[in-house]
């Protein structure tokens, strides 16, 4: 009997040995759990490789789309430096374009006050409208506004239409004034033929016309000149010839006097009459013996390489818009295939 007692202890003591390893090779938490619990790592305790591969495995799970969050986290930043050169040129080109809009308007309606003022367009003053200057003021402004605008609604709402119709605009111009410079440049000679013209046509409507009235006296008062070549050109005019019944009979505007300003203070309109009757002698100490044409090949020569820096500055200008409207369109492109390719 004691040897059949001592039998069924060993068999009961062995039997809750292997209940125990049974239970520490189950895991804390069931695989359903898991399921449910979502994201949570779960860690199983047990002493054999399964267990050991199930860690490895419910651990790889998390540890990827963990690392993804994260590198999705740090490419999620802010613009690139890209990005912020980018809309720093979009911004400057909205900007320039809006001042250049205002300026052209302003030039518009300067052009048309002219234009109104003098009853241009009345039926007897209708037909020399196309030489009056304020016509070109108002083509200039009405030209400019228009174009200004264009690019700076085509910038702020990245329109393609509108941005390539500005970009082709510049780029004409652009090439019309290399061609214009070449042409003056080549045509020297002819051109001061055509100025000579000009400014005989101008003194010939002199009393006619207020604007070429102005532009010629500012011209003869600024450069200290009279006529086109010489005094004597004024004689062309019909007010001024010797053989015109009027006071200003062989006279000469105030503009070509040496001192029109009577006492320092007052215009006198009258200095200049009789002036085409005196000799050079005596006439060079009352106005300007020299005409305007050579005064502006003297000026010209003197300011040559201002007026080359400006014309390369101008020129610089409208090329560094066409870059920045050209990286402009480039970007909405961009932007528009990729919104294709992820939608």
């Amino acid at each position: 009997m004691g040897r059949f007692s001592s039998f069924r202890r060993f068999l009961f003591f062995w039997d809750r040995r292997n209940s125990f390893h049974n239970g520490e090779k189950r895991p804390l938490i069931s695989k359903g759990d898991v399921k449910a619990g979502g994201n949570s790592s779960v860690l199983y305790l047990g002493t054999d490789d399964s267990s050991g591969s199930q860690t490895s495995s419910s651990s790889s799970n998390h540890v990827g789309p963990t690392k993804g969050t994260s590198w999705n986290i740090f490419n999620s930043h802010g613009p690139s430096s890209s990005s912020w050169s980018d809309y720093l040129l979009k911004y400057l080109l909205i900007t320039s374009n809006l001042l250049f809009t205002v300026l052209g308007l302003v030039t518009l309606v300067v052009g048309l006050w002219g234009l109104i003022n003098k009853e241009s367009f009345a039926q007897e003053k209708i037909s020399g409208i196309g030489t009056d200057p304020m016509l070109l003021f108002t083509f200039l402004g009405f030209t400019v506004a228009l174009l200004s605008l264009t690019g700076c609604v085509g910038a702020l709402r990245e329109n393609l239409c509108l941005l390539r119709t500005f970009s082709t605009a510049v780029l004409l111009l652009v090439v019309a004034q290399i061609l214009a410079a070449i042409i003056v440049y080549s045509l020297q000679g002819q051109i001061m033929e055509y100025l000579r013209s000009g400014m005989l046509a101008a003194m010939v409507r002199y009393q006619d016309d207020l604007d070429l009235r102005f532009i010629t006296d500012e011209i003869q008062t600024g450069l200290q000149c009279c006529g086109a070549d010489t005094y004597r050109d004024w004689e062309i005019n019909v007010y001024f010839n010797c053989s015109a019944p009027g006071v200003q009979a062989c006279g000469v505007p105030p503009s070509c006097c040496v001192d029109p300003l009577e006492n320092g203070t007052v215009w006198n309109s009258q200095c200049g009459v009789g002036a085409l009757q005196l000799d050079e002698f005596s006439a060079q100490s009352v106005i300007f013996l020299g005409g305007c044409l050579g005064s502006i090949s003297r000026w010209i020569e003197h300011h040559g390489g201002v007026i080359g820096t400006v014309s390369i500055v101008l020129l610089g200008v409208q090329i560094l818009t066409l870059v920045i409207t050209a990286r402009l369109l480039q970007k909405i492109n961009w932007n528009r295939a990729q919104h294709d390719v992820y939608s």
